[in-house]
């Protein structure tokens, strides 16, 4: 039951995250811009990921416990593409693509480093979800910003907390899964009195 369990929570993670950046590019595509949407917050978030996956490579972890961050980097990297068009800052990508590749490989040179990078996720998850909602109440625009993408999140989390719990029982790793579920229902909550604040004319 328990293996059956398992293999459901890996799949659907995986299912999910294949289509999880879809609702927030299928918005900033069909708008034509990236008002709402910080490119700081998606620079942090990218770099988060980057160093999660990064970690259980080093660790030499099973594949299935985080085959997800590489398509959400994926989709990430596209949406920040799309960003920086729609933003007019297209020659920054080649910048950010060395700095992330310089970082990938940074992160590894000593043991110490890659664990104290992965801590640091915390203080990334939250300094990310606070551009977003900084942006948000700049533009006062959350047209291009997706409850669909948050809830997909969320539940992604929650699943990878249990996989990680049942195979490498890393509580480092389970820790910030816990605390990147906290701050997406977080951000949720802030993003959705904006917009009854923006129904009521308050803001």
């Amino acid at each position: 039951m328990a293996l059956t369990l398992l293999e459901l929570a890996h799949w659907s993670t995986w299912a999910v995250c294949a289509v999880l950046k879809l609702p927030q590019l299928a918005a900033v595509l069909a708008a034509g811009s990236a008002r709402g949407v910080s490119t700081g917050s998606l620079l942090l978030e990218l770099a988060g990921f980057l160093v999660f996956l990064r970690y259980q490579i080093y660790y030499g972890y099973p594949l299935q416990t985080y085959l997800e961050y590489p398509i959400i980097i994926a989709q990430d990297v596209i949406l920040l593409l799309f960003i920086l068009h729609f933003n007019g800052n297209k020659k920054r990508a080649l910048f950010y693509g060395v700095i992330f590749w310089g970082g990938w490989y940074m992160v590894t040179l000593r043991k110490w480093i890659i664990d104290v990078a992965l801590n640091l996720c915390t203080f990334i998850s939250a300094a990310s979800k606070l551009a977003q909602l900084r942006c948000l109440w700049q533009t006062k625009d959350s047209g291009q910003v997706s409850a669909l993408t948050w809830s997909m999140s969320a539940y992604t989390c929650a699943t990878r907390i249990f996989t990680t719990i049942m195979t490498t029982n890393d509580l480092g790793v389970s820790h910030q899964h816990s605390n990147s579920a906290f701050f997406i229902c977080w951000e949720y909550e802030k993003q959705q009195m904006f917009v009854f604040l923006q129904a009521a004319h308050l803001v």
